[in-house]
C-alpha cells in the first residue's frame, strides 16, 4: 500500500473531506444570492457532501460536481445518479466547461492556491457570478508552536488579512467572510474519528501511519482549534 492509497483508504466512505455543515452552506448561499435557475460548479467536490444542498438552492438550475479524484466522482454518481440537473465530472477544477452563476469550493482551494483558482474561474463566471470558498488560516497572531509545526506542510498558511489580500490581488472583491463554526469541524472530524477506530485493528504499517496522522489532526483541533480555522469567503470579480 502506498501513502496515497492509505490516505484514500482512510477517507473512503466519508461524506465530506473537510469541515462544513448545512448552516455554513446556507449562510454562504444567502450571501451569494444564487438565482433559482443558476448554474453551479462544485469545484473539488470530493464525494459530494454539498451537492444535494446546492441542487436544492437552484431548483430550476444545474450543478456540476468536479474533482480530480475519479473514485469520488464515481461514488457521487452512483449515490445520486446523473441527470439533466446534475453532472459529475472528473477533471481539474480550474478548467471547468461552460459558465456559472456560482463556483463553490469547500476546503479544496489549497490544492491549487487562491490566485491560480480565481484566475482560472474568472473566465467561467457569468455576469454577476460569484465564488464561495473556504481556506485554512490562522485566527490569532501567535499560534501555539505545536499547531504551527503540524501545519508547516500546508501550502502558505496565512491569517485572515493575508487570505483577503490574496483575493483582492487576484482582482476580486470580497462581499462577506467568516470563520466556519465548530459545528462544521465536528461534522467532519466525528465521522473521520469513527473511521480511524474502525480501521485500527488490521491496519498495515503505512495505513497505521495515516491513521495516526488523522488522529493527531483531530486531537490538535480539540486542544488548539481556536488558533486556526477555515475562513469562508464570498467574492466576485472587481471589474
Amino acid at each position: 500500500m502506498t501513502p496515497e492509497e492509505a490516505f484514500f483508504t482512510l477517507h473512503s466512505g466519508l461524506e465530506r473531506e473537510g469541515p462544513g455543515d448545512a448552516e455554513s452552506l446556507a449562510w454562504a448561499l444567502e450571501a451569494a444570492r444564487v438565482p433559482r435557475a443558476g448554474r453551479v460548479l462544485d469545484a473539488g467536490s470530493g464525494p459530494g457532501a454539498d451537492v444535494e444542498a446546492l441542487l436544492a438552492a437552484v431548483p430550476e438550475g444545474q450543478v456540476v460536481a468536479m474533482d480530480l479524484h475519479r473514485p469520488y466522482i464515481d461514488e457521487l454518481a452512483a449515490r445520486l445518479g446523473v441527470d439533466a440537473r446534475l453532472q459529475a465530472v472528473a477533471g481539474d477544477m480550474r478548467e471547468p466547461v461552460g459558465m456559472f452563476d456560482l463556483i463553490w469550493c469547500a476546503g479544496a482551494i489549497s490544492g491549487v492556491g487562491i490566485a491560480a483558482a480565481l484566475a482560472g474561474w474568472r473566465a467561467h463566471l457569468k455576469p454577476g457570478g460569484r465564488v464561495v470558498f473556504s481556506e485554512l488560516g490562522w485566527r490569532i497572531d501567535n499560534p501555539p508552536l505545536e499547531a504551527r509545526d503540524f501545519w508547516a506542510t500546508y501550502p502558505a498558511m496565512r491569517d485572515r488579512a493575508g487570505i483577503r489580500t490574496q483575493v483582492e490581488e487576484a482582482g476580486f472583491r470580497i462581499l462577506a467572510d467568516r470563520w466556519l463554526p465548530d459545528a462544521a469541524w465536528e461534522a467532519y472530524y466525528g465521522p473521520l474519528g469513527a473511521r480511524i477506530a474502525h480501521l485500527r485493528a488490521e491496519a498495515e504499517p503505512i495505513l497505521s501511519y495515516a491513521l495516526d496522522q488523522g488522529a493527531a489532526e483531530i486531537d490538535l483541533w480539540h486542544r488548539h482549534g481556536s488558533s486556526y480555522g477555515y475562513l469562508q469567503v464570498i467574492a466576485e470579480p472587481a471589474a
